[in-house]
Formats: structure tokens, sequence, C-alpha cells
């Protein structure tokens, strides 16, 4: 999956002209791009700031791009610019969506497909896909389970969209009835630590919700010393 598409309309046909990424992340996802971008002469770009030197696109496709648009790149594509979020929003704008929902109990996460403004994850919504979380979920589940169904959102909106068939539905009118929280990546520190004094459906969910293979495990603290929970 993309991270940062240009695309252009050509005579009822689609073509991307540019893919923008962080070659540093995910080694394993850059070389697919890598190899994707070369058998379609595709130029790759790392830096966001080198989209103002290219002639304007008529969209901009933003999948899981780790930094934040201003309008001088947003403006760059005539149409829409738009971003795929694996989370439900306006709930869970930012970063770690996952490990907060586990923390916070609820039952319904999703993925939203939104138009990018300025802000994080703020842009009117063009279309989600809703779903129930699986009871004691994990937080590696969870993101599973995000992933593959953002891949059926993608798939069965991005034609409509290109198309110029879609609805924008304001986030601000879903704030009411859905609440809004946003996330930053410091913030996934503050579940990590666990006090043995919780109870223990509270420790249970933080455990859940921020054991993920590949990151610092939750712990707890015995004379300043961290003593990490495993599988």
């Amino acid at each position: 999956m993309f991270e940062n598409t240009g695309c252009k309309k050509k005579a009822g046909q689609f073509s991307i002209e540019a893919l923008f990424t962080d070659l540093t992340r995910n080694k394993d996802a850059n070389l697919k791009l890598l190899e994707f971008a070369k058998e379609r002469d595709i130029n790759i770009y790392e830096n966001i700031n080198d989209i103002l030197s290219l002639p304007e696109f008529d969209y901009i496709v933003s999948i899981q791009y780790n930094k934040i648009l201003k309008a001088k790149h947003i403006n760059h594509a005539r149409k829409l610019a738009f971003n795929l979020h694996m989370a439900p929003l306006p709930e869970y704008r930012g970063c770690n969506q996952f490990s907060f929902a586990i923390v916070d109990g609820i039952k319904e996460f999703g993925t939203t497909l939104h138009k990018i403004d300025e802000g994080i994850d703020n842009g009117d919504i063009i279309a989600e896909n809703r779903f129930n979380i699986p009871e004691n979920c994990f937080v590696k589940e969870l993101y599973e389970i995000t992933y593959k169904k953002s891949i059926e959102l993608f798939e069965n909106n991005i034609l409509e969209i290109l198309n110029d068939n879609y609805a924008l539905i304001s986030q601000k009118s879903l704030v009411q009835t859905r609440g809004t929280k946003t996330i930053y990546r410091k913030d996934i520190e503050t579940l990590k630590e666990i006090n043995l004094e919780w109870e223990k459906n509270k420790i249970e969910r933080h455990i859940r919700a921020t054991l993920m293979p590949g990151f610092e495990p939750p712990f707890f603290k015995i004379d300043n010393k961290k003593i990490y929970f495993s599988f």
C-alpha cells in the first residue's frame, strides 16, 4: 500500500505520477514500494517538499504516511487530497489508536477515508468501515483486523472517489454523538507502565493494549527497575 502518491487523470484513466515515502521506515514494505514503482516507471521521493517542484496532481492519496501535510502540499492537488486513517473518526485521531481503543474498552472500531486538511485526521469523512472488536482482543489482532478492513474500504471506494462520486460528512457534526480524541506518539508511554494496585481488569486491558511484537512491552517497576510482561 502506498504512503503518499500523486495521481493524474488522463482521458478517463488514472496514472500515478509520483510516490512519496520515508525509506528508513518499514523496510519490507518499502522493498515492495520500490519494486512497484520501478515496474511502472514511477518516481519516488523522500522529502514531501519535493512535491512543490512537480506539476500539480488531480489527487493526493495518503496511506499510513508519517508526516502532516501543510496547506502548500495539500493545495498541490487540483481536486482532492485524501487519507486512509486506520481508526474510526472523530473518536481516534492521531496514532496508537488500537492501544487506546482496547484500554478504553470500546466494543466497535473502524477505518476511515477522509479529506486532508491541516489538522490531525481532522478533515471531512468520505467513507468508513466499522466492525466489532473481538472479546479479549490484543493490539496485534486489532491491528491485523483493521488492516484487512482498510484494504476492503480502499478497494470498494477508490474508483468512486477518483470519479468524483462521493459525499463529505463533517467530523464536527459527529463529535457530539461519537466523541473525539487526538493521540500523539508520546502518549503510548502512559499506557505501558502498569500499577499492580490497579484492579485486575484494568491491568489486563493495559497488557492487551501494549503487548505488541517489535515494540517495548508493558512493564511495572520495582526499585526503579522495569519488569516486563511477555507472552
